[in-house]
């Protein structure tokens, strides 16, 4: 059978191509050679006798201005991109670097100066050979002063973006922000959509990935649409931030009656995106690994800045208490697919990529420890039981391995008792109470 794209499956690669240095420059390109050449419309226009004179060489004048100085500031931003986007790599984390590369700002900029400079010589090109009229000259003076004006206020909004992008900060705040839509839709959507996995997750013909790679997106409408045709449920053993290998079952397929032929097992395969690299987008495991190796280097000897995994540790908090908010169900089916049986993301592993490694480098560092174990009991004391049960855990295994490295008594006391304050505090209330 033949795959449909979906619109979901055509908003993931929007996004993905969106992520692309080039296609906004070369999308404003395009239009400002069809502004310039539109122009000259206005002069066989009834309203062609109504506009002003303006002198062809003021004209000339701003135009030369113009494609001798865009050059300049394209080739001025592209460099300052690029040493930014090195600054990323080298100080946060190079997971941070499409989330850099994608920035709306810089993007924007580039293609204004690109564009702006590519109008300026075709339209240079144009008056020089007496393409326009006396209309046609005072429109394009109007255009000419409107693109400057659109440059300086880019340039201005730039300069004051750029000196931020590439900052750890500004970085910390882009990875959090990507994860935050990722838990949202995921909370919202636990299941993709798709019903919840009961009985034998396992029983059915298995399909197994035809690359090599990690799962990015699945086409939950394909899916459907294929279980639907066949007659068959299919329960889905891949999730978004897998490593897909030909020896890894991408999903189990039960079907009413005969077995999957090879056309339909191939649909199968396609609905599942798979890439090089994880994403953010519908991987939200992946935004708190990404966090977690920004807290990493942190405090990693060569950097030695405890103040960033601080940061970190109070972004992962953040980012995990979405788990506790209800999620928005009124305008999402939760049922959508009803052949289709995702597992539901583990709350267990989400607590190993964001913890593991901050307790196990920043054991030694007593500023931190007390952090993360601050950390803990606020997500000890949400009411999502399985959240509760991974902090429990992993409070108590980040005061281990403090134990094993700090040598200072009085160090160990303190985190001692801000890991026992969660007990204590309940102990209290539960002497206030009344029978």
């Amino acid at each position: 059978m033949t795959s449909l794209v979906s619109l979901d499956r055509l908003r993931f690669l929007l996004n993905r191509f969106g992520e692309r240095l080039w296609v906004r420059p070369l999308a404003i390109c395009l239009l400002s050679i069809v502004v310039v050449f539109a122009t000259k419309i206005i002069d066989g226009s009834k309203f062609a006798n109504l506009v002003p004179l303006v002198e062809k060489d003021s004209v000339e004048t701003l135009l030369s201005i113009m494609a001798s100085s865009m050059l300049v500031i394209a080739t001025f931003s592209v460099s300052s991109m690029v040493a930014a986007y090195a600054a990323t790599s080298n100080s946060a984390t190079p997971r941070s670097f499409t989330l850099v590369l994608a920035d709306d700002v810089s993007q924007n900029a580039l293609s204004t100066f690109v564009g702006a400079f590519i109008f300026s010589v075709v339209a240079l090109t144009a008056v020089k050979n007496a393409f326009y009229d006396k209309a046609g000259l005072f429109v394009l003076f109007t255009l000419t002063v409107f693109v400057f004006a659109v440059v300086i206020v880019t340039f201005v909004r730039w300069v004051d973006s750029i000196a931020r992008l590439g900052r750890i900060g500004s970085t910390i705040e882009r990875v959090e922000k990507a994860t935050a839509k990722a838990l949202l839709r995921r909370r919202d959507k636990p299941t993709l959509g798709g019903i919840s996995i009961s009985g034998d997750p396992t029983a059915g013909q298995a399909v197994y990935a035809s690359k090599i790679g990690y799962v990015q997106h699945i086409d939950m409408a394909v899916l459907q649409k294929l279980a639907s045709d066949i007659d068959a449920t299919v329960v889905i053993s891949a999730l978004p931030g897998t490593f897909a290998s030909p020896d890894k079952v991408m999903a189990y397929v039960t079907m009413s009656s005969g077995e999957l032929s090879e056309s339909d097992c191939a649909c199968l395969v396609e609905s599942f995106q798979i890439g090089s690299d994880r994403t953010f987008e519908d991987d939200p495991r992946f935004g708190l690994v990404a966090l977690s190796e920004i807290a990493t280097r942190a405090l990693s000897s060569a950097v030695n800045d405890p103040g960033t995994a601080i940061k970190v540790i109070g972004t992962l908090v953040r980012l995990i208490s979405i788990l506790d908010k209800p999620a928005k169900t009124e305008n999402s089916n939760q049922n959508e697919y009803d052949r289709i049986a995702v597992p539901e993301i583990s709350v267990s592993d989400m607590f190993e990529d964001a913890f593991t490694s901050i307790a196990r480098d920043g054991a030694g560092t007593i500023e931190v420890c007390i952090r993360l174990q601050k950390a803990l009991n606020s997500l000890e004391s949400l009411n999502n039981e399985e959240v509760q049960k991974a902090a429990r855990y992993h409070k108590d295994l980040a005061l281990k391995r403090a134990c094993k490295v700090l040598d200072i008594e009085e160090d160990l006391v303190a985190v001692r008792k801000v890991a026992n304050a969660n007990a204590n505090a309940n102990a209290n209330a539960n002497a206030y109470k009344v029978d």
